[in-house]
Parts: structure tokens; C-alpha cells; sequence
């Protein structure tokens, strides 16, 4: 019997609008698990960088959240400090969006195309990379993939964020190449073990959600 795939499955807290989203997050648990791959889920184990009230959509300034305890709702409690997770630990990474991508994973949606990912963010997906290992980026975390690449020397990754213009130019500006992809499919490149999916920057809804992270996360397995 094979011995399962391990795939890190890095989350930012939970919820839309300041940590991971929550049906991406479920639907790449899914797909992974469907495929008989095990999920090493973690987070950072700092303070969020903002709290929002998600059913009213404004900012909370008076509440604090941590990214990890956050992101346990949706592990279920069986979730790791990133700190912790290793390359040889795993066979590949994934990073689920949600607006914690670019406020808790990076300062994305604050600092724009000079944008930094988080230290320890970026620290893993390079070290997972550089030991041959593929990397999958979902929604608006394929910039911090292409920043990551990037810190490798890597240029011209074709990467995806759906059709977004701004997006696209932040990737463009770390030197990868931007391919425009509808909300079920993605982006695979081989050459350079990674692979992006637009989800919910395009996706209309659940369904048309699950069929882009679906094939993405199979296309991560075979990579893998």
C-alpha cells in the first residue's frame, strides 16, 4: 500500500474578509482527502492584522483575533504553528485565500506592489520549493508565491489570479508571467512545480468554486 501524500495546507485565520476563506479552505481539505492525501494544516501564530464583522462587512479596530486559534475552527482543532512545519515534513503546499492572504500571509492589501509576505510564510514555501516539492496558490495568494519564486531567482512562473488587472500586474512585478484563467479551471506549471487557481476572485458560486480547486489541487498531487 502507498503511503499517503502529506500536503501543508497553510491558513491565515478564518473568514473572508480577515483570514482564510472558509469554502476554499473546505473544498481543498475535500479534494485533497478524496485523492487519499493527508493534510498537515497550519497557520501563523500571530495576532491578525484586523478583525471584521463579516456580516456587516465593517472593521471591529476594538477586537483581536489570532490567525492560529482562528484557523482551528476550520482544522477543527488539529492545526500546527507554521513555525513548526518543515519541508521534509510534507510532499507539497497549498495556500487557500481569502482576504487573510493578503492582510495576515503578506501585507498585500496594505503596502500593494511592494507588498512582503509574512517571514515564516515565506520562509516555508521557499523551503518546500527548493526541495523539489510543488506549491498550489488559490484566489489572492498567488502573489506570495510569485514573491516567493522570485527570492529564488525564478522568472517567468505562469501563474493566475483569474483576470484582475491590479492583481496581475503585482505578480508581473515580481517577474512572473500572468495567464488569464476562468473561475473553474487553473494554472499548472510544470516547469516550475506550481500551480494557481482563481477561485473565489471569479468564481460565481460554490460549485463553479469546486471545480477549479478540484483540478488544481489534483494537478498539485501529480506533481507531487
Amino acid at each position: 500500500m502507498s503511503v499517503p501524500k502529506k500536503v501543508a495546507v497553510v491558513l491565515s485565520g478564518c473568514g473572508v474578509f480577515d483570514g482564510a476563506e472558509i469554502h476554499e479552505s473546505t473544498l481543498t481539505l475535500l479534494a485533497l482527502d478524496m485523492r487519499g492525501a493527508r493534510a498537515v494544516i497550519a497557520a501563523p501564530d500571530k495576532p491578525q492584522r484586523k478583525v471584521v464583522n463579516v456580516a456587516t462587512g465593517q472593521d471591529e479596530p476594538d477586537q483581536a483575533r489570532s490567525c492560529l486559534v482562528e484557523a482551528a475552527r476550520i482544522a477543527r482543532g488539529e492545526i500546527r504553528p507554521l513555525s513548526d512545519v518543515k519541508a521534509a515534513d510534507v510532499d507539497a503546499l497549498i495556500l487557500p485565500g481569502g482576504y487573510g492572504a493578503a492582510l495576515n500571509l503578506s501585507d498585500l492589501a496594505i503596502a500593494g506592489p511592494e507588498f512582503q509576505p509574512d517571514p515564516v510564510v515565506l520562509a516555508l514555501v521557499r523551503e518546500v520549493w527548493r526541495a523539489g516539492k510543488p506549491v498550489a496558490a488559490l484566489c489572492i495568494a498567488p502573489p506570495i508565491l510569485a514573491a516567493a519564486l522570485a527570492a529564488e531567482g525564478v522568472k517567468g512562473a505562469k501563474l493566475t489570479i483569474g483576470n484582475d488587472p491590479g492583481v496581475a500586474g503585482v505578480i508581473r512585478g515580481r517577474g512572473q508571467e500572468h495567464v488569464d484563467c476562468k473561475a473553474d479551471a487553473f494554472v499548472a506549471d510544470r516547469s516550475n512545480r506550481v500551480v494557481t487557481c482563481p477561485a473565489y476572485m471569479l468564481a460565481g458560486g460554490i460549485a463553479e468554486l469546486w471545480r477549479g480547486i478540484d483540478g488544481a489541487v489534483g494537478a498539485l498531487l501529480d506533481m507531487a
